[in-house]
């Protein structure tokens, strides 16, 4: 009962205007950020291992601004699932080659890291581009909500989501049938068809799917990137020019390249990543964790 009341409440909250829901969601993040504990001390510690040239000040305010994005992109998020399709139009600007899927005569591979925009990207592509898209999500416990999420994200009816938990065959057969791939390889999933690859300086656990996928599967990768636009001035998603040297015969050098990649435009926009995500979870055997052992997961 508890999610439908959730999903109620989410639904009102798509009514109203956008610049109030950022106001909203911004003055949350005040509020959030120090009952957060667990989740403020991985962000910090995330930002003291890529940033070890700021001061803690600099990290702290760097962490507090990210907060209130992050509570701006959950109180926004209804808005993405039940809002019209002509007011979504006027509110998610697109930039770039938002045509190149349509065009090519290969398969297409999405590139998206998980800026705080990630879901309004997905919008994007659905609104603005003709050739169907596949995706990997994570399942919810809450089967309520997970089916609220799968039906938001699923909308305008030319996408089609796989759960992490299955097989990759489901995936590839819908490739080769034509679906583009919304991918988001940028966060920790274990050692699984992975490497230790610098992110930041610092070994990450990198997936090598992107690289070996692309390979198998003769497919073109175009980077996108979403971006929360201040002041409810709605949003920005950069469909960037597709990679020519990508993928290589080596994985692990092309994980590097779109590890530093990523580093770039983080750079460009750091508040809006997803620092409470612990990206350095799983570490080289032998190395103790980079977190506190209470941090949350």
């Amino acid at each position: 009962m508890g999610s439908r009341l959730l999903l109620a409440l989410l639904w009102l909250l798509h009514w109203l205007p956008l610049p109030v829901l950022a106001a909203l969601g911004r003055g949350l993040g005040r509020v959030l950020y120090p009952l957060a504990k667990s989740r403020r001390q991985i962000a910090l510690r995330n930002l003291e291992l890529c940033f070890p040239e700021k001061s803690p000040a600099e990290r702290e305010a760097l962490a507090r601004e990210h907060f209130q994005w992050l509570t701006r992109s959950l109180l926004e998020r209804p808005m993405l699932w039940y809002a019209s399709e002509a007011r979504l139009r006027r509110l998610i600007h697109v930039e770039g080659d938002v045509g190149f899927a349509d065009r090519s005569d290969k398969p297409v591979m999405f590139l998206v890291p998980h800026f705080l925009a990630l879901d309004v990207a997905g919008v994007a592509e659905q609104l603005y581009v003709q050739r169907p898209a596949a995706s990997i999500y994570q399942t919810q416990s809450d089967k309520v909500f997970d089916a609220a999420v799968r039906r938001g994200r699923l909308r305008f009816g030319r996408a089609t989501l796989f759960s992490r938990q299955e097989s990759a065959r489901p995936l590839m057969r819908c490739i080769r049938q034509g679906h583009a791939f919304f991918n988001l390889p940028d966060m920790d999933f274990g050692r699984q068809d992975s490497a230790f690859i610098p992110f930041f300086g610092v070994p990450a656990s990198t997936l090598l799917a992107p690289s070996r996928m692309a390979r198998a599967l003769g497919m073109v990768v175009q980077p996108v990137v979403g971006e929360i636009l201040p002041g409810g001035r709605g949003y920005r998603v950069r469909f960037l020019e597709p990679w020519e040297h990508f993928p290589t015969d080596d994985p692990q050098a092309d994980a590097l390249a779109m590890n530093r990649w990523i580093e770039s435009e983080i750079r460009r926009n750091p508040a809006q990543y997803l620092w409470v995500h612990r990206r350095f979870k799983t570490r080289p055997k032998g190395e103790p964790s980079l977190y506190r052992k209470r941090a949350a997961r």
